[in-house]
């Protein structure tokens, strides 16, 4: 390599290195350094709330973790469980339990509708149903993390708020594909909960997150996108929150725990649906995104290509050092304050896993047609 080019080479290196650090120490940092839990008034935690829960084939997990969400610690809350036309014992499960819980509401669909794809028709429905204004998601196969999960969430409600995010996590389990998945949603609920705190919202996740009726009503619910297969969560907040209108929570009692994919190929068909419905989020999402993944990909790329030009440059492994230190330190607090664990020690390796299945991901979607919601 010639000198020119290693001069060119370092210089990007310099650059990139910047984002990263502007990234970690401002973005993120904000987030998890400066993360003031909100504090409401009694009033509004009195404000009556609906859960809206999407089931199809969920029996086991509707037995599992629907009581844990029904006995929740809130003076007026509803559960609206929608049956997507479901093959399972579902149907009867949620009649048994009406027979316990009079908070619990039921919609049947016994069949698909073709005009909506995925879960936005049978969430359209639910919602439809809900008795309430303020309306809290969640999934089938999660389960609060306490029992003050709904005054967790409400508690960010403001004056003007219509939207709240918050964190849904993956239990724990044993081996290096629970660790990525785990890994993963950590690193994508750190972006997104940052942006949204620095008023620049552009997603949410359906297992942990609320937003009023009103405003769903307002925004014509999912018309804008009912083509796409999946998007009912983040392609409807990118959609309609600003940065007026949506807040976050962050705590261990405000997070969702839902059950990780056990195979790769599962998780892979998942991975590709989210990134493909994040192509259609605004253009200025998508360039805040995309030069922070690249910055990541292009740190790692250049910083190989510097060590083997000349691997005993002081300043170069002082940068690579330094970066890697500080994502420790801002993913490791991150960890703490929403009770995450075992993973710290292979976070650089897991950050190296993800950059190289990102792309593969990327271009299976341009080869190969979505799954459909089942």
């Amino acid at each position: 390599m010639s000198e020119f080019s290693l001069t060119i080479i370092t210089n990007l290196f310099y650059i990139i290195s910047g984002i990263q650090f502007i990234f970690y120490f401002i973005i993120f940092g904000r987030l998890v350094f400066f993360n003031n839990k909100n504090n409401n008034t009694n009033e509004s935690k009195k404000e009556a709330v609906s859960i809206v829960i999407v089931a199809r084939n969920e029996y086991l997990n509707l037995k599992r973790f629907l009581p844990e969400i029904l006995e929740q610690k809130y003076e007026i809350f509803e559960v609206v469980i929608v049956n997507h036309a479901s093959s399972d014992e579902t149907d009867f499960l949620i009649k048994e339990l009406q027979q316990k819980y009079h908070n619990l509401k039921y919609v049947e669909i016994k069949q698909d509708v073709n005009f909506f794809q995925g879960k936005k028709f049978p969430l359209s429905m639910g919602i439809k149903s809900a008795t309430n204004d303020l309306l809290l998601f969640t999934d089938a196969d999660c389960v609060p993390s306490s029992s003050d999960w709904i005054s967790e969430m409400v508690s960010a409600y403001k004056e003007k708020t219509e939207i709240v995010l918050s964190y849904g996590a993956y239990e724990t389990k044993k081996g290096l594909l629970n660790k990525i998945i785990r890994f993963d949603t950590i690193r994508v609920a750190l972006t997104y909960l940052s942006f949204a705190k620095w008023r620049i919202p552009y997603m949410g996740v359906g297992r942990n997150l609320s937003y009023r009726k009103e405003l769903f009503y307002e925004q014509k619910g999912f018309m804008s996108h009912y083509k796409i297969n999946s998007g009912d969560d983040d392609l409807f907040i990118n959609k309609a929150a600003n940065s007026k209108n949506c807040e976050i929570i962050l705590s261990e009692k405000s997070k969702t725990i839902s059950i990780a994919e056990n195979s790769f190929s599962n998780w892979f068909h998942q991975k590709r649906r989210h990134l493909s419905t994040g192509n259609n989020y605004k253009i200025s999402h998508l360039l805040l995104l995309g030069i922070l993944e690249l910055s990541t990909t292009l740190f790692y790329i250049l910083s190989i290509i510097l060590l083997i030009a000349n691997p005993i440059q002081v300043i170069i492994i002082s940068i690579i050092v330094l970066r890697t230190a500080i994502m420790l330190v801002i993913i490791k607090k991150f960890m703490i304050i929403t009770n995450e664990r075992k993973l710290l020690l292979l976070l650089p390796l897991l950050e190296i896993i993800i950059i190289l299945i990102t792309p593969i991901i990327n271009l299976s979607n341009l080869l190969i047609k979505q799954r459909r919601w089942k």
